[in-house]
C-alpha cells in the first residue's frame, strides 16, 4: 500500500499566493509547487514512502456575466485573469503523473459584495460609501461539492485498504470525521496546513503535522523579496 496525498485546491492557492505573490497568476508555476510539495512528503528521515496518487480539489472557475451594480456595465469574468489562471491550472494538472483533479461546482446564488479590506475602512470611517469604484467589490462566489468529495474519497480509500497513508494539505477542520474514521482504521493521518497554525483540539484528531513548502514572507516584507523557491523544505 502506499500514501494518498490530499490537497484543497482553495487554500493550496491562497497559500501559494502568499508565498510566491510575484507568481499570482502563473498556473505553470502554482502547478509544479503543487506536485513537487505534495511529493517531498513521500521521503521523511531514513523513510521513503510509496505515492497511491494525489488528489487536487478545486471548482471550475466563474465563467458568466454580471452586471456591475456600481458602472451598470456587464462583466464577463469568462475572460478575466482568474478564470484563465484557473482553466490553465486545472488543465496542467490533468497531465501529472498520478494527479487526479476533483472538481466541484460553483453555487447559482453569486452575488456582488465589498472587499473585506474595505468594507474595514468604511467601518473605521476612512472611506465612505459614495465612494466606492468597481475595484473595491467583488462576486461572492461559493464553492459546492468539495468537502464532500475530499471525506468521500478519505472513506473510500481507507475502507477499501487501498492506502495506509493520508496527508491532507488543508487549513480547515471538516476534515475531522474523515480523520477519525482513518485512525480508526489504522491508517495514518498526516496534515499539511502550509505553515498555520493548528490549535491543540486539532491535535488529538491527526497523527502527525509537516509542512513541505517554503514558509511565506512576513507580509510587511512580502513585495521587497524575491518568489521562495519550489524545492520544499520539511519540518
Amino acid at each position: 500500500m502506499g500514501t494518498a496525498i490530499l490537497i484543497d485546491g482553495a487554500f493550496f492557492l491562497k497559500r501559494f499566493r502568499r508565498i510566491e505573490p510575484d507568481n499570482y497568476f502563473n498556473a505553470e508555476r502554482a502547478a509544479d509547487c503543487a506536485w513537487r510539495w505534495a511529493l517531498a512528503h513521500l521521503k521523511q528521515r531514513n523513510t521513503r514512502h510509496e505515492l497511491y496518487r494525489i488528489f487536487f480539489y478545486d471548482c471550475p472557475p466563474l465563467e458568466k456575466q454580471m452586471r456591475d451594480p456600481l458602472t451598470k456595465k456587464n462583466v464577463n469574468f469568462k475572460a478575466s485573469e482568474e478564470a484563465i489562471f484557473r482553466q490553465d491550472l486545472h488543465q496542467r494538472l490533468r497531465t501529472k503523473r498520478k494527479v487526479a483533479l476533483r472538481l466541484g461546482h460553483l453555487s447559482d446564488m453569486t452575488e456582488w459584495t465589498i472587499k473585506p479590506r474595505v468594507i474595514g475602512e468604511l467601518l473605521k470611517g476612512k472611506r465612505q460609501f459614495d465612494s466606492l469604484t468597481s475595484d473595491d467589490i467583488i462576486p461572492s462566489v461559493k464553492q459546492k461539492g468539495v468537502d464532500m468529495r475530499i471525506g468521500l474519497d478519505i472513506s473510500t480509500l481507507v475502507l477499501k485498504k487501498q492506502i495506509d497513508q493520508i496527508i491532507l494539505i488543508a487549513g480547515d477542520a471538516d476534515f475531522i470525521p474523515a480523520a477519525k474514521l482513518a485512525r480508526r482504521e489504522g491508517v495514518d493521518f498526516v496534515l499539511d496546513p502550509m505553515w498555520l497554525p493548528v490549535s491543540d483540539g486539532l491535535h488529538e484528531h491527526i497523527d502527525g503535522k509537516r509542512t513541505t513548502c517554503p514558509k511565506p514572507p512576513e507580509p510587511k516584507l512580502a513585495a521587497e523579496k524575491a518568489p521562495a523557491p519550489c524545492e520544499p523544505t520539511g519540518v
